[in-house]
């Protein structure tokens, strides 16, 4: 079975804290954290599930008021997982979920040492565009990147405005 995506819920905390130990060796987010971004009114989760609906990825986007800009707060896939294509689909998946509120640029960092996702970032059409030295706790720069989203066209008919029908 191919692994679904879905919207993350309050249940998954559990999972979303393994994926953090398992993903992540510095700044990861806290129970509380990820509580919060599970329930705060301007992010949005999407998780990766295996066959038995056990997160093994998931997304985090920012929205702020009166901004066309959305972060991808917080990215990861188990490395079981890794090199399966759930990193494009969830990509690919809050990328829609920022066109259909509005958003015209989806913006991230990430680990100046993290190759293999700066890779899946730049075949995703993210450019780096800044340098952020010392970004991370435990003294790891940091690439600032970011991709011009399409916007869906307002009069609902799913073509990307400025594409002839």
């Amino acid at each position: 079975m191919l692994p679904l995506l879905r919207p993350a819920r309050s249940d998954d905390l559990d999972a979303l804290c393994h994926l953090e130990v398992a993903c992540f060796d510095w700044d990861r987010f806290s129970r509380r954290q990820l509580a919060h971004l599970l329930t705060r009114a301007h992010a949005v989760t999407w998780v990766a599930v295996d066959e038995h609906e056990t997160p093994i990825g998931y997304g985090t986007l920012l929205f702020r008021r009166n901004s066309r800009s959305a972060r991808l707060y917080s990215f990861c896939v188990h490395s079981s997982a890794r090199g399966s294509g759930i990193g494009r689909g969830l990509v690919e998946r809050l990328e829609k979920e920022a066109r259909e509120r509005g958003m015209h640029k989806l913006v991230l960092e990430v680990r100046a040492d993290n190759r293999a996702a700066m890779g899946l970032y730049r075949r995703m059409g993210f450019l780096p565009r800044r340098w952020l030295d010392d970004y991370y706790s435990d003294g790891c720069a940091a690439w600032q990147m970011d991709k011009q989203l399409q916007v869906a066209d307002p009069a609902g008919s799913g073509i990307p405005l400025g594409a002839v029908p």
